[in-house]
């Protein structure tokens, strides 16, 4: 499995406040970041798998509707995420 508790918990700890911090915007936007380039190489070797396309669209939507929330709320929070995860917009 690609997601294992051990990769959460270090993506939670190098992204969020601390490995107990996993429900910030800055944390689950780091872990929506790593499950779509893990999908996206998927799709790059199985073009006809429609279901997991489906599924990387909608998370796709996910982050970007988190990203919106953050940069309404503080956009420093927004822009060091945004650089961090290397995100373009």
């Amino acid at each position: 499995m690609y997601l294992t508790p051990e990769v959460k918990q270090q993506i939670f700890t190098d992204y969020g406040n601390g490995a107990a911090d996993t429900g910030s915007a800055e944390s689950q936007v780091a872990l929506f970041t790593h499950r779509i380039k893990h999908l996206t190489e998927h799709l790059k070797q199985n073009k006809k798998d429609l279901s997991t396309k489906r599924s990387l669209i909608n998370l796709v939507g996910k982050r970007r509707r988190m990203l919106d929330y953050l940069k309404q709320q503080d956009i420093e929070r927004y822009r060091a995420i945004v650089k961090k995860l290397g995100i373009r917009k």
